[in-house]
């Protein structure tokens, strides 16, 4: 028995070895760090105590309550960068920066601006704030603000307010999809999102049953690759060409996203990208972290990885030192620090 015994604590350990090998073999939230090529690396909008950017974008709105609807999960922070995600229930729709939907009400007005949606339907359809940055498939024209009854500022696409959904709990819920035959998704353009009919022939109208989305489903990633600039050097950016960040507090082994909360809406997190859309950047340890809410992360030799709301153009890397937790990567996923 006793020879058995130590066979099987032998082949455990063996076990536990090749898997931390497969993801770095550690935790250390400051392991792996890479110095940029030419111009040190500059703290931008550092300084905030939880690491998250608090310098960054307009503050929360007031609560979460949806009266009735309180076991809703529809935030009313900030919208962070507006992405656009393909649904199969409404075609392609905006959603904020942790992939929830946005939506316009029929009731409201676009010219001009207003809202029309107080008291109890605010509470179980969000005002999403002003302040948002759009992403590419969204012109950035398009957005503006509406005063509300309230003093406080709302966000709006093609003058049409912005609302999410309380009953839409995760990333890639349309839940609100034609309920009341008023409330739709918002197309990228402003307008009622609508799944195209089949054979191709002008749009369907939305149902307005709701219909449940896969566990999971989010914005699909377009891909990752590598660009260079004086400042970082060579460093990963996502489909869009958005700097891509990794933050100090969290780990590799085991592999966690420290990143939670009101920090998802300064810093989305990277969804799932297919290795045949990835260019330039190793491939080891790239696997997909799933997160306690839900959602689907990216990550690069097992380091989870982000975007940040703050920068708005291809370029950007105003994300770059904040807090002294949030830096860019070089395409082996390693931190690039400021020599």
């Amino acid at each position: 028995m006793g020879i058995k015994r130590g066979s099987t604590l032998a082949a455990v350990a063996a076990v536990v070895a090749l898997t931390a090998t497969a993801c770095g073999g550690s935790g250390s939230s400051d392991a792996g760090s890479a110095k940029p090529a030419g111009a040190a690396a500059q703290a931008a909008g550092a300084g905030a105590d939880s690491g998250y950017g608090s310098d960054y974008g307009s503050g929360a709105g007031a609560g979460s309550g949806y009266g009735a609807a309180g076991d809703a999960g529809a935030g009313s922070g900030p919208a962070g960068q507006l992405a656009v995600a393909e649904t199969d229930k409404a075609g392609p729709v905006i959603t904020d920066s942790a992939g929830l939907t946005l939506y316009r009400f029929d009731k409201d007005t676009a010219e001009p601006p207003k809202s029309n949606c107080d008291g109890d339907c605010a509470k179980a359809w969000p005002p999403v704030p002003a302040g948002a940055g759009a992403a590419a498939g969204i012109d950035a024209k398009l957005l503006g603000e509406v005063v509300r009854s309230d003093g406080t500022k709302q966000l709006t696409v093609a003058g049409w307010p912005a609302y999410r959904y309380a009953k839409d709990t995760k990333a890639g819920d349309v839940n609100g999809q034609g309920v009341g035959g008023t409330w739709f998704a918002l197309a990228p353009d402003g307008k009622k999102a609508a799944k195209p009919a089949a054979g191709g022939g002008g749009t369907a109208p939305a149902p307005a049953t709701p219909e449940p989305k896969p566990e999971g489903a989010q914005p699909v990633q377009a891909g990752l690759s590598v660009a260079t600039n004086p400042k970082l050097g060579e460093h990963v950016v996502d489909g869009n060409g958005m700097t891509v960040y990794r933050f100090k507090p969290d780990s590799a082994w085991p592999m966690v996203s420290k990143c939670t909360g009101d920090c998802l809406a300064k810093w989305p997190v990277v969804p799932p990208v297919d290795k045949a859309n990835v260019k330039g950047i190793t491939l080891k340890n790239f696997s997909v972290l799933d997160r306690p809410d839900g959602r689907k992360q990216q990550s690069i030799d097992c380091w989870p990885v982000y975007t940040f709301a703050g920068d708005k153009k291809p370029g950007d890397a105003n994300g770059q030192g904040v807090g002294g937790q949030w830096y860019a990567i070089s395409p082996e996923g390693k931190l690039i620090t400021a020599s």
